[in-house]
C-alpha cells in the first residue's frame, strides 16, 4: 500500500488537467498513455534515422531540404513534448535537472544551436535522442520490465564479491597464459637458435612478441572471440590455446549463475501478489499498479 500511495504522491496538485496530462505523459497503463508512448517512440526512432541519413553523402545532396524539414517538425514537437512534462510535473524544476529532464533538453538544444551557431557540428549531438529509446521499456504493457531490470541490478550487486573473485580468477589464468604463451612461442624458440630474446634488431617470426601482446592473445582467445590475428605456430602453443579456449567456455557460466542464483533466492522470499483486477480479472499486478497492464481499468484500493 506504502509504495502505491508513495505513487499517487507523484501526480501534480492544480486543476485536473494537470493530473490527466501527468496520467497520458508519465503512465503508459492507460490507453492513452500507451498511445503517446508509442507515437513517442516512432518520432523518437524517425529522428534518429533521419540524422543518421543526413551523414550519408549522396542522400543528403539530393534530399537537404527535406530532411532538415523533417528534423525541425520533430525539433518542434520535442519542444512541445518537453514543455508538456514541465508543465505537469508535481516539481518541474527538479525535473528539469534530472537525468530524464537533462536528456529532453538535450534532445532538442542541438537543432536550435546548429541553427543560430555551427550546424555542422551541432548536429551530431541529436543522436543524444537515441538514448531516450530506453522508454521503450514503459510501452506496450512492458513497465514490469523495469522491474525486472532493476532486480536484475539487485541481484548482480549482492554477487558483486563472488564476480570480483571471478575476474581476479581470470585475470590470474591471462596473466600465465599470456607468460607461458610468450616464452613458448618466442623466447624458447629464439633461445634454441642461439638468439637473444630481448635483441629487436634480430629476426623475430613470432608473433608473440612481447607478454602484454600475448595476453591480449590470451584475452581474445579465452572469450571465444578469436580475432586471428596472433595464432600460435608451435605444437606446445596449440595445446595451450586449446586448453585455454575450453576453458573459456566453462568458465562463461560462472558468473551467470551467481546471478542466477541471487536471482531465485529473492524469488522465492517474496510473497506472490494476488491483486486482481475488477474489469478482466487478470491477477499478478505489481504492488504499486494503478491500473490493469491488460485493460487499463483503475485497480481498486487496498484497504
Amino acid at each position: 500500500m506504502s509504495r502505491r500511495r508513495s505513487k499517487a504522491e507523484q501526480r501534480p496538485d492544480g486543476p485536473p488537467w494537470r493530473v490527466t496530462m501527468h496520467d497520458v505523459i508519465f503512465e503508459s497503463d492507460t490507453p492513452a498513455g500507451w498511445v503517446f508512448d508509442v507515437g513517442l517512440l516512432l518520432a523518437i526512432l524517425t529522428s534518429v534515422t533521419v540524422v543518421a541519413v543526413e551523414t550519408i553523402p549522396s542522400v543528403a545532396e539530393r534530399n537537404w531540404l527535406i530532411l532538415g524539414r523533417f528534423e525541425w517538425f520533430l525539433t518542434v514537437l520535442f519542444t512541445i513534448e518537453y514543455g508538456a512534462r514541465l508543465a505537469c510535473a508535481k516539481h518541474p524544476l527538479r525535473y528539469a535537472v534530472s537525468f530524464w529532464g537533462v536528456i529532453d533538453l538535450l534532445s532538442v538544444l542541438p537543432t536550435y544551436v546548429g541553427f543560430f551557431f555551427v550546424e555542422s557540428d551541432a548536429n551530431s549531438f541529436v543522436i543524444l535522442r537515441s538514448i531516450r529509446l530506453l522508454r521503450a521499456f514503459r510501452v506496450l504493457k512492458l513497465w514490469r520490465m523495469m522491474d525486472d531490470a532493476e532486480e536484475l541490478s539487485q541481484a548482480i550487486w549482492k554477487a558483486r564479491h563472488k564476480i570480483i573473485v571471478f575476474l581476479i580468477v581470470v585475470l590470474v589464468a591471462v596473466t600465465i597464459s599470456g607468460t607461458l604463451m610468450y616464452f613458448v612461442e618466442n623466447v624458447i624458440p629464439r633461445m634454441t637458435r642461439g638468439e637473444s630474446p630481448l635483441d629487436d634488431s634480430e629476426f623475430v617470426a613470432s608473433q608473440f612478441d612481447s607478454i602484454p601482446q600475448a595476453m591480449y592473445w590470451a584475452i581474445v582467445t579465452m572469450t571465444t572471440v578469436g580475432y586471428g590475428d596472433i595464432v600460435p605456430k608451435t605444437t606446445i602453443g596449440k595445446f595451450i590455446s586449446a586448453t585455454l579456449i575450453l576453458l573459456g567456455y566453462s568458465l562463461i557460466i560462472v558468473p551467470s549463475g551467481f546471478v542466477t542464483a541471487e536471482l531465485t533466492s529473492k524469488k522465492s522470499s517474496e510473497p506472490a501478489l494476488e491483486t486482481k483486477c475488477p474489469r478482466c480479472a487478470t491477477a499478478e499486478h505489481h504492488d504499486d499498479a494503478v491500473y490493469c497492464y491488460r485493460c487499463g481499468e483503475r485497480l481498486a484500493a487496498e484497504g
